[in-house]
């Protein structure tokens, strides 16, 4: 049976397993990121785990990665990453790993792997068109059509953190970040002293401050949604992220936001889930990748 060793570089942590073909994993392990230490370390883990798979099994068909950053499909390097990763942009990764140990290599966005995920393992299973939402430290978006990943022209499509709302950005105003230094205010503590499970407990012992900054995110939450459904029109929106483990209190609420900024027909036609694939989305994600780029390149060899 084959076996793709699955990698998905996060800021804190390295999650990897080795999966195989009929999705379970036979192993999953992580380690830390240790993001500050730049792209080279991070090369390095990578190359550390692919060695320890390969070392031990011999029947390997692929390396599937998922990474934090802006990422060269194609060429399978970063492209752009953060500060919080220093001299990541710029590195080779599939052109290293298929160099060092002849196996095929494919890399993608994390949040692109995310919503490959629930796109045929999760909430969107079965659809053409959808869209997958991580609701975080910002928000990050992904848009998924005929099976694969929309890129846009230039490799940007589906940044929908950087939408422009009333006046400001919808992951600056709908972020979980965002409701956690709102409440710290009201509350007059430090934002590093409370989290969103601190949040959704006081709300639900009916604490109004908690109650208000969950309802002001909600309809942020539902406006931008419904703003991307007039553009993409998806069959279905995925939403993930930490702060939707709370789905009992948000999904009715998010629902009858989104209901109202939209159009009765629209909002009945498209339909609301949650995530589904937790930590191992990124994994499995990566892996739905490695399996489209590989199909793509084969057919483009096939004379017609």
């Amino acid at each position: 049976m084959k076996k793709y060793i699955c990698i998905d570089v996060g800021g804190t942590s390295i999650k990897y397993g080795l999966l195989n073909e009929d999705l379970n994993f036979v192993t999953t392990d992580e380690m830390n990121t240790e993001a500050q230490k730049g792209g080279q370390n991070i090369l390095n883990k990578i190359i550390e785990i692919v060695n320890k798979y390969n070392s031990f099994y011999d029947d390997i068909d692929g390396v599937c990665i998922s990474t934090a950053g802006m990422v060269d499909c194609e060429k399978g390097e970063i492209i752009y990453a953060s500060p919080i990763i220093p001299n990541y942009t710029g590195m080779k990764i599939k052109e290293t790993i298929e160099n060092k140990f002849n196996i095929k290599c494919e890399v993608e966005n994390d949040v692109n792997c995310a919503a490959l995920a629930e796109h045929f393992a999760g909430g969107a299973k079965g659809s053409k068109i959808s869209v997958c939402l991580t609701i975080g430290t910002g928000i990050g978006g992904a848009i998924i059509i005929n099976n694969e990943v929309y890129h846009g022209a230039f490799g940007s499509g589906g940044e929908v953190g950087y939408m422009n709302m009333m006046g400001s950005t919808f992951q600056e105003l709908g972020a979980s970040s965002v409701l956690v230094k709102k409440v710290a205010e009201l509350k007059n503590v430090s934002h590093e002293t409370i989290n969103g499970k601190y949040i959704f407990e006081k709300a639900k012992e009916g604490d109004l401050d908690c109650i208000n900054a969950i309802d002001e995110m909600i309809e942020v939450l539902g406006q931008g949604i419904a703003n991307i459904c007039y553009i993409i029109n998806p069959e279905v929106v995925v939403l993930g992220g930490g702060i939707m483990g709370q789905k009992e209190y948000l999904y009715d609420k998010i629902r009858d936001s989104i209901d109202r900024n939209l159009i009765p027909f629209i909002a009945k036609k498209t339909k609301l889930e949650f995530a589904v694939n937790q930590n191992k989305a990124g994994m499995l994600g990566a892996y739905f990748n490695f399996i489209n780029m590989q199909k793509r390149k084969v057919k483009d060899v096939v004379p017609y």
